[in-house]
């Protein structure tokens, strides 16, 4: 049986690709360090590759803003796993209260935590991304029919690019 062979993604293309899954999918899990353990939570990140940054709102009166200070390099997750697409961002990240930024950045969505952008406990994260990776499904039914193959014929199936880049 002939081995699929994959065209290696250049730095440039999986750069690309990161910023598009992640722009695509919104909601990521932010990670955090507080020195000792882990935490991870929802959040809707503004992407802004002109910028090389990616923005959230946050109350001041959340934990993740003492982790950040303390601990500021943190990790995005994104994953559609409707489709086998997954993108992962870290990098450093600060919180201000730049309150221009939290205006121009505010949306609808933004409702449901605060009545409007004026809201003095609005905080902006801003994360400078250092590395991105990525694990790039051709998509449910031909990952299902890849795995299948390789179980009958005792071969690892391909399933699609998994490529790291320093952004």
């Amino acid at each position: 049986m002939k081995e699929h062979q994959h065209k290696k993604l250049s730095p440039a293309e999986v750069t690309d690709r990161v910023w598009e899954l992640a722009n695509d999918i919104k909601v990521c899990m932010f990670t955090t360090w507080n020195g000792k353990e882990q935490r991870s939570r929802p959040m809707t990140a503004r992407m802004y590759r002109d910028e090389n940054a990616v923005y959230f709102l946050m109350d001041v009166s959340g934990d993740l803003n003492s982790e950040i200070s303390a601990y500021p390099t943190v990790s995005l997750a994104w994953a559609d796993n409707s489709s086998y697409h997954y993108a992962v961002i870290s990098g450093q990240a600060t919180v201000t209260d730049d309150r221009a930024k939290i205006a121009g950045l505010w949306s609808d969505m933004d409702k449901a935590w605060w009545e409007d952008q004026t809201d003095p406990s609005i905080r902006l994260i801003t994360v400078s991304p250092e590395r991105g990776e990525i694990w790039d499904s051709p998509g449910r039914l031909v990952s299902a029919a890849k795995m299948l193959v390789a179980a009958v014929t005792g071969t690892t199936p391909d399933m699609g690019e998994n490529a790291e880049v320093k952004l």
